[in-house]
């Protein structure tokens, strides 16, 4: 069974900023391109599955404009360092929410699936280590989002990506 892209609307539209990986663990550092396939990133290891990747966790997602504004209240994040694999810029954040897809050029489609809950391991990245700092509890539309892999291929970086409603 494929996957069927007809949308009833896109609600946003951006561009891929960064694709991040790592050998395990974070920070996870930019590629020029990477394939994505129903298990994660090409390039991209979890050390910890109970808690990361799986089908799906197979990506996990961050937006550039909240990086940037986190920097200037004083922590020291960037893409990739919360263990984000695709750093994406110019969408509209609120809009990524579980049950929203993602198409991007190349063909790839994702579906998100949850909000992840910030993990100790990115502590780093933020002053005096305040990871809640991106948890949709406490500070709703600024989380990072897992998605699942609906349609597979190749992304690269500087592609547009559209938010859009299932229809």
């Amino acid at each position: 069974m494929g996957y069927n892209s007809r949308v009833d609307s896109i609600l946003s539209a951006g561009t891929v900023h960064s694709i991040n990986v790592s050998n395990g663990g974070v920070p996870k550092r930019p590629v020029l391109s990477a394939a994505v396939s129903r298990s994660g990133v090409e390039g991209d290891r979890q050390n910890d599955l109970r808690y990361h990747g799986g089908p799906d966790r197979a990506v996990s997602l961050y937006s550039l404009e909240i990086i940037e504004r986190l920097r200037t209240e004083g922590h020291p994040i960037e893409p990739g360092s919360a263990g984000e694999n695709l750093t994406l810029a110019g969408v509209d954040w609120r809009l990524v929410a579980p049950g929203a897809r993602l198409e991007f050029d190349s063909g790839v489609v994702l579906e998100v699936v949850s909000y992840c809950v910030p993990c100790g391991k990115i502590r780093p990245s933020f002053a005096d280590g305040r990871v809640h700092r991106i948890n949709q509890e406490d500070h709703p539309g600024e989380s990072r989002v897992y998605a699942r892999v609906l349609a597979e291929g190749m992304l690269r970086e500087g592609e547009g990506v559209r938010v859009c409603q299932p229809a």
